[in-house]
Formats: C-alpha cells, structure tokens, sequence
C-alpha cells in the first residue's frame, strides 16, 4: 500500500510497498477517508523532535473499519470513525479518565499514530485497540479527519475556562491557523464573550470576521495591545487563547490578559517567557494544554453533527504530500490541508 513516511530530519518520502497490516486482538484496521496535515508535523520533519525510527507520518485519521481482531466488540467492517490521537497505557488513572493525552507513562512509549508509531497518511492504518476510536454516524471521514485535533484541541482549551466566557467579558483569539478558525466557531456557540481575533495577514482577519469574531486586530502592529485595551478598556481580556505560541504572541497575551484572567498557550512556536512578579496580572492561570479527551472528542463530533462547526479544508492526493508541507512553512493553507488516499 502507499504511505507518506519519515525517515529522518526532513526526510519525507511517499512509498508505495509498504504491507497491509492485518488486525489481531483489539486491534482494528482502518481505510483511510482522510489524514489531516497539521504544523505539528513540522517540528518532526524539520526540528527532528522524534528520532531514531522510521513511521508513516498523520495524527489527525477518519476512515471506515475494514477489519477487525478477534477481540474487538462493537465494531464492525464499514462503520465510519475517527482515530483518538494521543496514544496512552490504557490503564493509569489519566487514561482511565478519557485523559490519555495526559498518561503517566507519555515519557516512557511512542505517543501515538504519526507522532512515532504508523499514522494514517496511507491506504491503511493499524489502530492498537478499539478503545482508540470515536464514531462519526453520518459525517464524512475526509471532512471529519482534522476533528481530532484541530478542533479536539482548541475545544478542551476553550472547556477548561468557560466559566469565564461570560457574556460581559472579552477572549482574545491569537492566530487564526488550522486550531484558531476552528476555536473561533467554538467559542461563537458555546460562550457569550465578545471574540476579539488577531493574526498577521489580512485575508486571516478577514476569515475571522466571517466565522464570529467581533474585533480584529493585526498582531504585527505595534500598537496592537493597545488596540486591544481601546476595545476591553481596563478590565483587559478575561481569557486568552494563543494558537502561535511565539514570544511574540506570548508577550502580547501578557500584556491584555485581565486580573484573575486565564493565558492559554496551545501554538508550538517555541516562544520563551521570562516570569517576573509584577510580569502578570494578579492571579493569572499561564497554561499549555496539549490535545484533549477521548470524550472531549465525542463533544466535539456531536458540535460538528450538528453543523455548528467546520473545518475549511484542502484536499490534496498522498503524493503530493511534500508540496503541502511546503506551502504549511509558507503559510499558505487556509484552514486545513487532508490528504486523501
């Protein structure tokens, strides 16, 4: 079968004799619908944060059950499903919680399917157990793909602060990418704060005002906080959510995040922040949440069954996998690039 693997730092090649995996146990096989493209894949490729083994890259997987193992129950071949990402023990309490993006053991396995183990950018894909999957009833699997992580992601971050998002507060939405178009629509449907978005480029800002944001502002502006607090005046913004993660983006944060406020930092830009006492608001929460739960997930399809959310996506063929990756450096994909097979 074909596959887009890693061999090495920006080694990606698209092979076509790779051997179809055969289920056995819980396992499950999966034919893949679509393999979202996620800048996460960028830090493997280019920054070589996973080394010293070969994979097939895809983290963000929708298909339909081809085969199962003779373990499996409740699953059968057709059913269409989307492939929880982050792959735990099964078995300490974080994982017992529907929380295996935060196993105990993360730092002792391979942490998931196209983060180091075979992901789902190929024909097939071989999921370790049926506890892995969440269906998705009546959705398309080549849409549904990036569900699980660029809207997995910014819907646990945005979870974890909505009592906040009261309708008499502000959230600041920095980076509108593949997570920040999706956290817009999230927080349009279930917050009442007013949405205040910024990116770089205009037609980003643009998207935002379509998809609910009430204020944009260019983050390369220098003034750009102060445009912020014109809008907040001084109660300053009671959540902020940073889908770049770059110093600079982290120092705007600082800078609009309210009193007793909440600084989430989801973007992998590798921004430093250097705490000072007076650096922070009183009683600022700084956190970097990574993906979310398996049940978070199941939220997630019933928002996206429900037409309350939508990934703008690309679709693009498996061989052209390293001419996606490129326009991602360049910041030319809108929304979310899938590959289908």
């Amino acid at each position: 079968m074909k596959a887009v693997r890693f061999f090495g730092h920006k080694d990606v090649r698209v092979v076509n004799d790779i051997e179809r995996p055969v289920p056995k146990g819980d396992e499950v096989l999966l034919k893949i619908g679509g393999a979202g493209v996620c800048h996460s894949d960028l830090h493997i490729i280019d920054e070589g944060t996973v080394v010293g083994t070969v994979f097939t890259l895809g983290h963000e997987n929708a298909g339909w059950i081809e085969e199962v193992g003779e373990n499996v129950e409740g699953y059968k071949k057709g059913d269409a499903v989307l492939v929880y990402g982050p792959w735990g023990c099964g078995h300490c309490k974080p994982c017992q919680q529907s929380k295996e993006n935060y196993c105990d053991h993360q730092s002792e396995q391979a942490y998931g399917g196209g983060l180091g183990l075979d992901g789902g950018m190929a024909d097939y894909m071989l999921v370790p157990s049926s506890r892995l999957l969440v269906p998705i009833y009546d959705l398309d699997p080549v849409i549904a793909a990036p569900l699980t992580d660029a809207a997995l992601t910014p819907y646990s971050a945005i979870k974890r602060s909505l009592p906040k998002l009261m309708a008499d507060e502000y959230v600041v939405v920095i980076g509108v990418g593949g997570l920040g178009h999706v956290a817009l629509q999230i927080l349009r449907e279930i917050s009442g704060a007013e949405i205040i978005a910024c990116d770089v480029t205009e037609n980003k800002l643009a998207f935002a005002k379509e998809l609910g944001a009430a204020y944009v502002i260019n983050s390369k502006d220098a003034d750009a906080a102060e445009q912020i607090q014109k809008i907040t005046g001084i109660k300053k913004a009671k959540v902020v959510l940073d889908f770049v993660g770059a110093t600079s983006t982290i120092d705007l944060g600082t800078k609009v995040v309210s009193l007793d406020g909440d600084l989430t930092i989801v973007g992998l830009g590798g921004g430093h922040y250097q705490y000072s006492m007076n650096g922070l608001p009183f009683g600022v929460s700084m956190t970097n949440p990574y993906w979310g739960s398996r049940t978070e997930l199941m939220e997630v399809v019933g928002l996206a069954r429900q037409k309350k959310i939508h990934i703008e996506i690309e679709k693009h063929r498996l061989d052209d996998a390293n001419e996606v990756y490129d326009r991602m450096r360049q910041g030319k994909i809108k929304g979310r690039a899938v590959l289908v097979p």
